[in-house]
């Protein structure tokens, strides 16, 4: 691959590249295409294959081995004692194949009564080799990374409601130095917090009993990221999800469970230069006093002004609002087949795709894998495999047992 189209990729994958995904779509005028900026935005990338199969769908789903993404909170209601899961993505691999996700993820119930459980995930994006040029040589190669170390806490609260916490750590390193200008690039470090919680009740409808769960998460509340030393700011990508989802059973060992998820960026919106008059004094100092402003403004800040602040009004926000609705079948917990959509809005990014998987679950281990299929061809999110193994601890505790005897 050349190095310029490389480093390109690299860049496109961090979400930069959003217009490329929209490059077909010839109906959307330039001055409505707005997506809304962040730094590090390979926290917002599912890690897991149930998830992702569904749609990127989790917010209220069942708890398992990957909820400190999803809901950290669903971890007190955990069916296991503990768990540990690896996943794995090759990322844009239509375009490169050496960029890859992996996520490892696992919880622990604390204390007496089930009712607590500790967590923890560690997840490595690698952007692989990139070369940087000169002209029309390299002269530079780097090999950029990012990872997020987090730990979390869960709680239930009453008999159907818990809530949790996550704490942080992120490091997002594209650091380079331009031995002719002397230009440098630093690794860019930041501290988050998510807050969740997760309601699950059931239901007779019939003669059947049925789950009802509803979730939300609020994702990656901090500082912001600086790549050059504190020159420029980029926001975390902070999120807020919410969730539900209804299981219910067909038949003796059969269950279906729909689900539906609405996503939101809370981030303020950097203005655009389309919204002002640059040939003119007064547009331009309009514009420079507004990108001062979306600068300066502080995280917290930003997370309200993020409500009200698109330049199309209310039609606008509501379509920064993505929707994951997914679908997952299973025969007596051993054997799950999935299906979803997730949706966002031509206008800001366009990233729609439907998602399949399926599982196999033993005692002691379960696979997952699932495939993406972008709604656009152009789109280099398009066929993305996953893969996720998990390990359960009370299976594995009960076969040790067993050799034992």
């Amino acid at each position: 691959m050349k190095p310029t189209y490389r480093l390109l990729t690299a860049f496109c994958c961090l979400g930069l590249g959003t217009p490329l995904l929209r490059a077909s779509d010839n109906d959307i005028k330039d001055n409505e295409f707005n997506p809304v900026n962040t730094g590090v935005t390979t926290l917002s990338i599912t890690p897991d294959a149930r998830g992702s199969a569904m749609g990127n769908l989790g917010a209220a789903t069942d708890p398992d081995m990957n909820s400190q993404f999803w809901n950290a909170s669903k971890y007190a209601f955990g069916y296991s004692t503990g768990g540990l899961s690896l996943s794995y993505t090759p990322w844009l691999r239509k375009i490169v194949n050496d960029i890859f996700l992996a996520d490892l993820s696992g919880y622990w119930k604390i204390g007496s009564g089930d009712n607590q459980a500790l967590s923890a995930s560690f997840r490595y994006f690698s952007l692989g080799e990139v070369s940087l040029n000169s002209g029309s040589s390299a002269v530079q190669t780097i090999n950029p990374y990012e990872f997020a170390l987090d730990v979390g806490y869960s709680r239930k609260l009453s008999e159907k409601f818990s809530m949790g916490v996550v704490l942080r750590y992120i490091l997002s390193d594209l650091s380079y130095e331009d031995t002719s200008s002397g230009e440098t690039n630093s690794p860019a470090n930041a501290f988050s917090v998510d807050l969740s919680g997760y309601y699950v009740t059931y239901p007779m409808v019939g003669r059947n009993e049925c789950q009802f769960s509803f979730g939300f998460n609020i994702s990656n509340v901090g500082t912001k990221v600086s790549y050059d030393h504190g020159a420029n700011y980029a926001y975390l990508p902070t999120n807020l999800r919410l969730g539900c989802n209804f299981m219910f059973p067909l038949a003796d060992y059969h269950n279906v469970g729909i689900g539906l998820d609405l996503n939101k960026l809370m981030v303020p919106t950097k203005p655009r230069r389309s919204d002002y008059d640059m040939d003119t004094t007064e547009g331009q100092d309009a514009y420079n006093a507004a990108e001062e402003k979306w600068q300066t403004m502080s995280p917290i800040t930003g997370i309200f002004k993020s409500f009200n602040d698109a330049p199309g009004g209310f039609k606008e926000e509501i379509q920064e609002i993505s929707l994951s609705l997914g679908a997952e079948y299973s025969y007596n917990q051993q054997f799950f087949a999935r299906i979803g959509y997730n949706y966002e809005h031509p206008n800001k990014g366009g990233r729609s795709y439907f998602g399949f998987g399926a599982g196999f679950s033993l005692n002691v281990v379960k696979l997952d894998a699932s495939y993406m299929l972008a709604t656009a061809q152009s789109s280099p999110l398009d066929q993305t495999l996953r893969f996720t193994l998990t390990f359960d601890m009370d299976g594995l505790r009960d076969l040790i047992g067993r050799r034992r005897k």
